[in-house]
């Protein structure tokens, strides 16, 4: 069992950067593959982040590679999405996930492919 907690959520103009966290508890985050979502008003929730158990890898939506970047502390048991370039576009509630991985080093982008899920943080970006 995990539980995760997000914050850093905020109001920024567009152009500005955020950095979202999630601090998880327990004592085996390091076998945790977590990524990050987001659901704008009226849409589903998609996928925009993820990294492996180790943070060797790394994957992006498209929509955003080039302008995010995820990182992990698993020291700190904390994920990380720094947020540059934002657009108004990015505005939606974020949510982090995790899941347990036994072995190997996968990029999970789906959904169902995630077990623990945060409450989420809203992210706003004026024009």
């Amino acid at each position: 069992q995990v539980q995760l907690v997000e914050s850093g959520g905020g109001l920024v103009q567009a152009g500005g950067s955020l950095r979202l966290s999630c601090a998880a508890s327990g004592r085996t985050f390091s076998r945790y593959a977590m990524g990050w979502f987001r659901q704008a008003p009226g849409k589903e929730r998609e996928f925009v982040a993820t990294i492996t158990w180790s943070g060797g890898s790394t994957y992006y939506a498209d929509s955003v590679k080039g302008r995010f970047t995820i990182s992990r502390d698993n020291a700190k048991n904390t994920v990380y999405l720094q947020m540059n370039s934002l657009k108004p576009e990015d505005t939606a509630v974020y949510y982090c996930a995790a899941r347990y991985v036994n072995s190997g080093s996968y990029h999970y982008t789906k959904r169902y492919e995630y077990s623990y899920w945060g409450q989420g943080t809203q992210v706003t970006v004026s024009s």
